[in-house]
């Protein structure tokens, strides 16, 4: 079992930068795909990016690619995500979640999720 814990949401202008951080607890961290979804109001769940294993391979929604940086520290059992030229259509509940699976995109493949955090960007 992995639990998954979010923290660095917040309000933030546009144009302005967030990290969040995701700290995992139990075994085998480093053997999860691990990825970011976002929840906007009124919206589903959508996919960001997620990071394999071992970090050597990410994959964004196009609509991050650029701005979005996602990295892992396997030592320390925690996945980023850097998030930059904040727009306020970025605005949603952002959550990390840990695939057994190689770099799936869909929600569907995940098999643990953490509680999510708020990010708000003000225009």
């Amino acid at each position: 079992q992995v639990q998954l814990v979010e923290s660095g949401g917040g309000l933030v202008q546009a144009g302005g930068s967030l990290r969040l951080s995701c700290a995992a607890s139990g075994r085998a961290f480093s053997s999860y795909t691990m990825g970011w979804f976002r929840r906007a109001p009124g919206k589903e769940r959508e996919f960001v990016g997620c990071i394999s294993w071992n970090g050597g391979s990410t994959n964004y929604a196009d609509s991050v690619k650029g701005r979005f940086t996602i990295s892992r520290d396997n030592a320390e059992n925690t996945v980023f995500l850097q998030m930059n030229s904040l727009k306020p259509e970025d605005t949603a509940v952002y959550y990390c979640a840990a695939a057994r699976s190689f770099m799936p995109t869909r929600r569907e493949s995940y098999d643990h999720w953490g509680q999510g955090t708020q990010v708000t960007v003000s225009s």
